[in-house]
């Protein structure tokens, strides 16, 4: 099974790709759509601006790519701002409009709690995911006691459809989406290649599911 990764110029692909290649899984990075088109699965990674993301997917053609694997239903998993592109938009730097493939909208974190209290803009550090639903792709005998993975962001995804929820993180007086799926898309906002033995447990049943082809 092959995996490709997508590269418009504003991701950690070095440490995803060599987390898939540990994991057992052959791996290219590329942005030539056709190229990409003709793996198993893709990842969206992402670090940087929501605006500057979505420029460059705009100037590489890659937003096509997206469309055309959401209506074909290719696994895609986005990962940290790679999952906020899922979304109609965000308002970091002003609204800008996202790939859409989720209802939503990205914010940024208010930094102060309902009873008036501060708390530390980025979310940055080791948080621990409480799960809503689990997929078919991540089944409750293969959960660890230790849930913690590692988040570095200073927006996240707000007003989304409770359906499409898997596993939220509490910061602040926010709920915070950590993985979220519809149908074949899924996005993980944390990085799961920086997240110790979880969130390496995360991306290997994500991929065997793309295998087992029950990430549909």
């Amino acid at each position: 099974m092959k995996i490709g990764i997508i590269d418009y110029g504003m991701g950690n692909l070095f440490s995803v790709e060599q987390a898939i290649k540990r994991l057992g899984y052959e791996v290219i990075v590329s942005a030539d759509k056709e190229e990409l088109l003709a793996t198993d699965a893709l990842i969206l990674p992402g670090v940087g601006a929501f605006k500057d993301a979505m420029k460059r997917l705009q100037e590489t053609n890659l937003v096509s790519l997206i469309n055309e694997v959401e209506k074909s239903n290719i696994p895609l998993l986005g990962i940290c701002l790679g999952m906020q592109l899922l979304f109609q938009g965000s308002a970091e730097n002003g609204s800008g409009k996202g790939l859409g493939i989720f209802n939503g909208e990205i914010e940024r974190f208010a930094g102060i709690n309902d009873d008036g209290s501060a708390y530390r803009v980025p979310h940055m550090g080791w948080n621990e995911l409480q799960f809503a639903q689990r997929p078919e792709w991540l089944q409750e005998d293969e959960m660890t006691d230790n849930r913690f993975v590692y988040f570095v962001h200073s927006y996240f995804a707000t007003n989304m459809d409770r359906a499409d929820l898997v596993a939220f993180a509490h910061y602040g007086n926010e709920q915070v989406p950590g993985i979220v799926q519809k149908g074949s898309i899924t996005g993980m906002q944390f990085h799961p290649e920086k997240s110790s033995e979880f969130g390496v447990l995360l991306l290997k049943r994500w991929l065997d599911g793309v295998k087992k082809g029950v990430v549909l």
